[in-house]
């Protein structure tokens, strides 16, 4: 019984891989299909027990011929030289009879049109039931059922020819479906041009995106540090720099840029350009810097794009890190007694309110302290269970690995949170590491 439903949408991807086609020397054959016919070769090896398989498909790799030689003495070697019952479409058939009768391809009968007339349902149990008239096929037949029509009468162009072992094929044209498939062949074809210029620009996108990011890291006495940066797609929206800032004295930035892609991509260079042109001029004042920061990104950006951020200025002579979290995740200070400051929020995101301001808070760092910013790509990454990495288990891999250098913990600590959550990653992972030392 046959079903006119169609298949639901949830049904897993389907198509044919191959017809088989008997041959009695697949070298013959290959020459045949690849030199006389045009097609691509799919694949030409030998499996582990020794037996070569052939296969070819035309131009747009829409099917596979596997070219198969059988024994002498089996049942498939009889096949060879009968009709195969299998059939190409071409858009004009006498243009591709004329360049394949050039090429050698011996045809059986010259392009002629022919007309295919669907029986209606009365006249498919008349004939069904033994009328003496030569019936179409009863997918045919269905097929003129299905579409609900009377008397339903295509007209193609139809010519048969032979392969080398004598193997029939059909070349067709229905007006139709010449129509169909031309229609989709240039809407291919169009989605992968489109699809090919994307992925270049995305590819160049990342390219810039990935020199936005600190190329040095500018030397300091009493601090060694580090930063990373994974991004979910090509491109993304989180960003962290390293700001020299004069006077032994060193900014750090992390921010995390609303939405993904493209969009973010944009906003974020935006804002790394406006924080490194600006924190030249106001380089004393971390709450006047931002403030500047805050009226460029609200003047640049469309409304309702923003960004969590936070900047520290840490002085090499005194150990003293001044920061503003501008509504970030708090920075991590792990004492070396392994207790933990959360250096929270002192001001709203950026981008939102044009009068905005921020408070600066202080701290000092003595020797061994560990000082960590990072965004939500970390603590939100979770796993099949739905539990999230967190910010406990960042702390423990802190405190893990906080013998080793700040550039070795990174490696360390991305690599747990890559194995927390094997499955796609679906934000940014960005992660900066400080540890004081004498």
């Amino acid at each position: 019984m046959s079903s006119s439903l169609p298949p639901r949408p949830t049904s897993p991807h389907l198509r044919l891989h191959c017809v088989n086609v008997f041959v009695r020397d697949q070298d013959r054959s290959l020459h045949f299909f690849v030199d006389q016919l045009g097609f691509n070769i799919a694949y030409d090896t030998r499996v582990q027990s020794g037996e070569r398989w052939v296969g070819v498909s035309p131009p747009d790799g829409a099917a596979i011929l596997s070219l198969i030689a059988p024994k002498p003495d089996s049942e498939q070697y009889k096949l060879i030289g009968r009709a195969t019952q299998i059939v190409f479409v071409a858009e004009d058939v006498t243009t591709k009879f004329q360049e394949w009768s050039r090429r050698g391809v011996r045809f059986q009968t010259p392009p002629r049109l022919k007309r295919i007339r669907y029986q209606s349902q009365p006249e498919q149990t008349a004939a069904a039931a033994g009328a003496n008239q030569s019936p179409v096929s009863s997918a045919a037949v269905r097929a003129g059922m299905l579409l609900g029509e009377e008397t339903p009468v295509w007209g193609g162009i139809v010519a048969r020819f032979r392969d080398i072992d004598g193997n029939s094929f059909s070349l067709v044209s229905f007006d139709e479906l010449t129509h169909a498939m031309e229609a989709q062949r240039r809407a291919v074809a169009a989605k992968q041009e489109a699809e090919r210029r994307a992925a270049h620009e995305l590819e160049i996108a990342k390219n810039v995106q990935s020199r936005l990011f600190p190329q040095t890291l500018p030397p300091l006495a009493t601090l060694d540090y580090a930063g990373v940066c994974i991004q979910a797609r090509q491109v993304g929206g989180d960003y962290y720099d390293f700001l020299d800032l004069g006077q032994n004295r060193l900014g750090f930035v992390i921010a995390d840029i609303s939405g993904k892609g493209i969009a973010a991509a944009l906003l974020m260079a935006n804002l790394q350009a406006n924080l490194r042109s600006l924190c030249a001029i106001t380089r004393h004042e971390p709450d006047h810097l931002l403030r500047s920061v805050n009226q460029l990104f609200c003047e640049n950006t469309t409304d309702g794009a923003y960004a969590t951020l936070f900047f520290a200025e840490y002085d090499d002579a005194t150990r003293v890190l001044r920061f503003a979290n501008c509504g970030h995740l708090p920075a991590l200070l792990l004492r070396t007694d392994n207790s933990v400051a959360r250096l929270d929020a002192t001001a709203t995101v950026l981008g939102i309110f044009k009068k905005w301001d921020c408070e600066v808070g202080e701290c000092h760092l003595a020797p061994g302290d560990i000082f960590a910013l990072y965004t939500d790509g970390i603590t939100e990454s979770f796993n099949r269970d739905g539990e999230e990495f967190g910010e406990s288990r960042l702390l423990d891999s802190l405190r893990l690995h906080r013998a080793l250098s700040p550039r070795a913990a990174l490696a360390s600590i991305v690599d747990e949170v890559l194995h927390f959550n094997p499955q796609e990653q679906h934000d940014d992972i960005t992660l900066i590491l400080a540890r004081c030392h004498e």
